[in-house]
């Protein structure tokens, strides 16, 4: 049994993690049609939370049905899916890890030929899947903005131990903040304030609705990697401003699903070398020097000793994993064991391709 400082607790805001390991939210391609939550669905949870990990990230539900990225994506947009989002916390805290709902909406990205609606975002701009995205009025903003919270409502109403804003990735809180997407000229467009309001009203609206002891976290991009985009440092002032709004931590990410980004939000290529496993080393580096906020830490983290390292380096307070539990659900309970070979995950998203044939994401490899 190891005693490495992996698995000591965290305490962000009022919620205590058991070790240092974070399930990064992961599209599972198992819910229903409409975003209900699925036996199948569950049955996958089961595994990861087996896994001995600190805390578990919902897959990317969606707040409201014109903000759906994909098919069979999880939603937490209407009351009549509060059953089975209490039963998907319920099987996350089965073996004491902590449950958190993430809270998306795709913007210019969602997927018009499941919504019927055209998609929305803080620009025009081409989506994935060719269809045109038209400027978000105000009125609009502020419906989304409702919309969140009402999501974040129904996430502690079903047992969720916190939530967390998914503002990264090329989806719709993000397209705010990147100027690459947003060229507004009113108050919700300009500079890093300007960009980063939408998101911080998100916060405050979901602060009013879960009140002052229930965490909220937060998804950001270290870099877009697109031209023109939302760089390191926006993300460090934007993090300032989010610290100040309340929010009680944030992961770091980086990439966005469009196809002009110089890396995807899930970059494919297994790393040559151990050091080369943290995409986004020099941003939480920075982060920690300048933000008072607990840092969670993802991107191609594949071997328990550069995990450790994270955390004795005091690079960040938590590590976060996600493809590797796919390949390995019980990835962290054999670190925690003593067996501390790496992942054997490759990193080639081969994974993904029988989710989007309604299968659910699993290792073509094995």
């Amino acid at each position: 049994m190891t005693t490495s400082p992996l698995f000591t607790p965290l305490a962000i805001g009022s919620m205590t993690l058991k070790n240092r390991f974070v399930r990064s939210a992961t599209w599972e391609g198992l819910a229903g049609d409409d975003g209900s939550v699925t036996e199948r669905l569950c049955g996958l949870i089961d595994n990861v939370a087996a896994g001995e990990l600190g805390m578990i990230i919902s897959g990317h539900a969606f707040v409201s049905r014109e903000g759906q990225a994909g098919p069979w994506q999880l939603g937490i947009y209407d009351d009549r899916l509060a059953a089975g989002l209490t039963e998907l916390a319920t099987r996350m805290k089965r073996h004491g890890s902590a449950a958190v709902a993430q809270l998306a909406h795709a913007g210019g990205q969602a997927a018009q030929m499941l919504t019927g609606t055209q998609p929305v975002g803080p620009s025009p701009m081409t989506g994935r899947s060719g269809a045109a995205a038209r400027e978000m009025t105000v009125a609009e903003i502020t419906q989304t903005v409702e919309a969140f919270a009402r999501a974040a409502t129904r996430a502690r109403t079903a047992g969720f131990d916190a939530v967390q804003l998914h503002g990264a990735h090329g989806f719709l809180l993000s397209q705010f903040l990147s100027p690459h997407f947003n060229r507004r000229t009113d108050g919700y467009g300009g500079d890093v304030a300007g960009r980063a309001r939408f998101l911080l009203e998100t916060v405050a609206a979901v602060r009013a609705a879960v009140g002052p002891g229930y965490p909220i976290l937060a998804k950001i991009n270290a870099d877009d990697f697109l031209d023109d985009g939302f760089n390191v440092d926006h993300m460090i002032e934007t993090c300032r401003m989010l610290q100040d709004a309340s929010l009680d931590a944030v992961e770091l990410s980086g990439g966005t699903v469009a196809d002009e980004s110089r890396y995807s939000s899930v970059r494919t290529g297994e790393p040559a070398r151990p050091e080369e496993e943290v995409y986004y080393r020099k941003a939480a580096e920075r982060f920690k020097k300048e933000v008072g906020l607990p840092l969670i830490l993802v991107g191609g983290i594949r071997s328990f000793d550069v995990a450790e390292r994270i955390i004795t380096d005091g690079l960040a307070d938590a590590v976060a994993v996600s493809r590797p539990l796919i390949v390995e659900p019980g990835l962290v309970a054999r670190w925690k064991s003593g067996d501390h070979g790496p992942s054997t995950c490759l990193s080639c998203n081969q994974c993904f391709e029988p989710g989007m044939m309604g299968e659910g994401i699993r290792c073509v490899l094995e």
